[in-house]
């Protein structure tokens, strides 16, 4: 076999084994679909999906150039993001990525053919998302959140905060399926720390004006706002609400913060967004979904609203201020 026959041979050997590759190279443009059961921050500083737009352009990906990228918000309206999902699949996106349990849940029942990156998963394995973390082996992978270790961490800080407080509301969404696990699972670390744990529930805004007047009602002296997509879009009511009843509130999700609770304690999405990148670029080069392990990541951040504080006659103790990665003035 001549040099120029072999040349030309492995030089298709490679395209067939990389066939995503090999599409890029010719100026394709890819079609990313975002999947988030939550709103999209107007503030860029706090819009943790500006870390997935980074992260592709670290990667070689421009928008308008090689990458367009298909958004869908359901506002915190969980029975949107079926039909959401459902325009992703007829729009045949090359990936969907998701934000949060809920929207990777609806992907999964819209596709079992289109590769999935879930960017803030919780218990991927238990919602039957990856048969193991390690080997996903579904149309599934990504990254999954700790949000099921750290809202007992909450409750550490409150005390911190508050050294006699002893009752302790928690506000949860009856709509989202993770927030039962949740409340039970903070049940033990309230009885150490002396709490009574005060459950609310509220899916519409009328429902939160609800809650927090049996807060009142049951004379609860601080807030523990659980993560989800319906609070974050509903963040400035339930921030004024607070304030007004004058509840210290704490949350995992940093949005909060800045519509005036207190404190939010997480992990930092920006991150887990950009992050997810990665996987998406794996995929387009040609990995299978099922291959790639799905990552933990084990990022906090600590946040406290400083014009809050003043406003609630609180004064933060030394040690949360050394802790705290951003004081808002």
């Amino acid at each position: 076999m001549n040099t120029r026959r072999r040349i030309v041979l492995a030089a298709g050997a490679a395209a067939l084994a990389f066939p995503h590759f090999a599409r890029a190279e010719q100026g394709r443009v890819w079609r990313v679909g975002i999947l988030a059961a939550r709103p999209r921050a107007k503030s860029p500083e706090v819009d943790a999906y500006s870390g997935f737009v980074q992260g592709m352009s670290e990667l070689g990906y421009v928008e308008g150039k090689n990458l367009a990228i298909e958004w869908r918000f359901a506002e915190g309206r969980y029975d949107r993001l079926p039909a959401l999902a459902a325009e992703l699949v007829k729009l045949k996106v090359d990936v969907i990525v998701t934000a949060g349990t809920a929207a990777n849940t609806a992907a999964q029942k819209a596709t079992a053919a289109i590769p999935i990156v879930g960017a803030t998963m919780m218990n991927p394995v238990g919602n039957r998302f990856a048969t193991s973390l390690a080997h996903p082996g579904q149309n599934i992978t990504g990254l999954s959140l700790t949000t099921g270790d750290v809202t007992p961490k909450l409750l550490e800080l409150l005390k911190i905060l508050m050294p006699k407080l002893s009752r302790v509301a928690v506000l949860t969404n009856p709509r989202n399926p993770g927030h039962g696990e949740i409340i039970a699972g903070l049940q033990g670390p309230a009885q150490q720390l002396g709490l009574k744990i005060q459950a609310g529930e509220a899916s519409t805004p009328e429902e939160i004006d609800a809650a927090f007047e049996k807060m009142t009602r049951d004379r609860a002296e601080a807030l523990v706002i659980v993560l989800d997509a319906f609070f974050i879009g509903q963040r400035k009511q339930i921030g004024d609400l607070a304030l007004k009843n004058r509840l210290p509130s704490i949350s995992s999700a940093r949005e909060h913060v800045d519509a005036g609770s207190l404190m939010s304690y997480g992990q930092n999405l920006v991150e887990f967004y950009r992050r997810a990148a990665t996987y998406v670029d794996k995929i387009i080069k040609g990995a299978k979904p099922g291959e790639l392990p799905i990552e933990q990541v084990a990022t906090f951040s600590l946040t406290i609203n400083g014009k809050t504080a003043k406003a609630l006659g609180l004064t933060i103790p030394p040690e949360l201020m050394l802790r705290a990665d951003k004081v808002i003035e």
